[in-house]
């Protein structure tokens, strides 16, 4: 069976015929699945699309990958169940950041402790140096999440690390995002910097603003990035179509 050649969604495709074969009892609770390998030639599709595919499968609670050993199959799902949920695009979590993140700031610069601040400024140096590496989504994930807790409002926190989640859930998501951070880190760790400060003023205001600048940037890098793709995209059609009359010219 291959997945269609929809190349952000080839993923979710092997997720969902995957989940519908554990539906209809193909594969039971303990079986292991195919390997990487055997997967990907039965899909038609790459080594890496397999694996996002069994991310978004663990993450659902169906499959856990055991090291060394392979992936199984850990729950049975209903055939009626959707189990391929919508995919959250990186515009869509980037302005549920700037709704809910937003006003977490500024309730945090009102609340925050000296001890908090110091924790921030830590976590802040440390993006400065790592932003453009893989380290940089895992601090970029503590430093909110800190600004999270310095609300002291659990509700928040729970909502803001949902948030992270839906992230980590969805690996087109996660990938536009890391692109977003390595486009400019040096302008990614200012940011967050000038976040600290508005903290360590205790200036809801300001917090409220930084972080809304922060985000805007963020939605400005992934629509240009979109249109680079799409540019990029209507180019190689061009030439493929270009090369298929060159060739019917010569029948």
């Amino acid at each position: 069976m291959r997945a269609a050649a929809d190349p952000q969604k080839l993923y979710q495709q092997v997720a969902r015929s995957i989940a519908a074969s554990i539906a209809e009892g193909r594969y039971v609770s303990g079986d292991r699945l195919p390997s990487e390998r055997g997967l990907a030639d039965s899909f038609g599709v790459s080594r890496p699309t397999i694996r996002d595919a069994m991310i978004a499968l663990e993450f659902q609670g169906l499959v856990e990958a055991r090291q060394g050993s392979g992936v199984y199959v850990t729950a049975r799902v209903k055939p009626e169940e959707d189990v391929a949920e919508a995919e959250v695009s990186a515009l869509e979590l980037t302005e549920a950041r700037r709704l809910f993140e937003g006003e977490a700031c500024a309730l945090a610069a009102a609340a925050v402790s000296d001890e908090q601040v110091a924790g921030l400024e830590r976590v802040a140096r440390d993006l400065a140096n790592l932003a453009a590496t893989e380290d940089g989504e895992r601090l970029e994930h503590d430093f909110h999440l800190a600004v999270a807790h310095a609300t002291r409002n659990a509700a928040i926190v729970a909502a803001v690390e949902e948030i992270w989640t839906l992230r980590r859930q969805f690996p087109d998501c996660s990938s536009q995002l890391r692109r977003a951070r390595l486009a400019d880190p040096k302008s990614f760790a200012e940011d967050h910097h000038r976040i600290v400060a508005a903290l360590r003023e205790r200036d809801p205001k300001e917090a409220r603003r930084v972080i809304h600048d922060h985000l805007n940037r963020t939605v400005e890098t992934l629509l240009s990035m979109a249109e680079r793709d799409a540019l990029e995209r209507t180019r190689r059609e061009m030439a493929e179509r270009r090369d298929e009359l060159l060739r019917r010219t010569t029948i």
